[in-house]
């Protein structure tokens, strides 16, 4: 049973549940892998910037602000498609297609969420305050990118990773270059994930005209992946001769690529069942790396 399941059980809760599902559904909050997929690589940052365990203050933001902005970006992203979802078999139902939850609403809740993302984020210093503004951007311009560009999962990698030099700044308060390689490492993981989640829809999105890396990829599709899980592994690589990191973390990493390979498995025949699979799939090469991380800096 789900922990959703389980408060729905609750006297109080289930009297209102008819009310609380539609918003739940928005947030994504019944399907919680989009929160795994952004909280493993924020946890990444914030163990490498502490070389240990990272200050309780800013692990407990880091992980409310994943939770609110996840939310935040599948109500906007829902909002972006309104007027075509209706056409795509994966999303038809959605709150925003059936009307449980209208456009006002949607767009009230978003503004609460990033507002109160942005309370949490003063409380830690200059540097991740000025850093939010360009994730906040990044989060409100990815839903709209797929009605003008091939590469809307290089935007949503964009404003996944953006998480990770905004959680080192609060940690560290400072920016070291090899941030930058744990950043582009996540961005290519991203995308590759994100094309199986779009090869899903493939055949809808043809039809409707949305535009997406599955379809910009076509039959090399499976390829693209390989390539971009091995810039993903390449960049960890280097990241871990830089900090000189030891067996621990090459270990997760061997974990990762294993996960990565199953992937290509579930994905071999491009039937929605496995596309999909594969991408529920990958948060565990996040917990892979993670646990590698943690390993070597005990």
């Amino acid at each position: 049973m789900t922990s959703i399941q389980s408060l729905r059980q609750h006297p109080i809760l289930a009297k209102y549940w008819p009310k609380i599902t539609p918003f739940i559904e928005l947030m994504r909050l019944d399907k919680p892998v989009g929160i795994y997929l952004l909280l493993w690589p924020t946890l990444w940052a914030l163990w490498i910037a502490a070389k240990g365990i990272p200050d309780i203050s800013v692990l407990i933001i880091f992980t409310l602000g994943v939770f609110l902005m996840r939310s935040a970006g599948c109500v906007i992203n829902d909002y972006a498609d309104r007027k075509v979802d209706g056409h795509v078999t994966r999303t038809v139902n959605r709150p925003l297609i059936t009307g449980a939850v209208t456009s006002k609403q949607a767009l009230i809740l978003f503004f609460i969420l990033l507002a109160t993302s942005f309370v949490l984020v003063l409380f830690t210093n200059t540097l991740t305050i000025q850093l939010s503004f360009a994730g906040a951007a990044l989060a409100a311009i990815y839903p709209y990118m797929k009605r003008h560009t091939h590469l809307p999962q290089v935007f949503l990698g964009a404003a996944f990773s953006w998480a990770i030099p905004m959680a080192f700044a609060a940690q560290a308060d400072e920016l070291p270059k090899y941030v930058w390689l744990i950043y582009m490492a996540n961005l290519s993981w991203t995308v590759a994930y994100d094309t199986m989640y779009a090869m899903v829809d493939r055949d809808d999105d043809i039809k409707i005209g949305v535009k997406s890396t599955a379809i910009l990829f076509a039959d090399a599709d499976k390829v693209m992946i390989a390539i971009l899980q091995s810039v993903t592994i390449f960049c960890l690589f280097l990241l871990g001769s830089e900090l000189s990191l030891n067996a621990f973390y090459y270990l997760g990493l061997l974990i990762a690529i294993g996960l990565m390979i199953y992937q290509q498995w579930l994905i071999r025949a491009r039937d929605r069942s496995g596309c999909f699979a594969g991408f529920i799939n990958s948060h565990w090469v996040g917990v892979a790396v993670l646990f590698g991380l943690i390993l070597a800096y005990l």
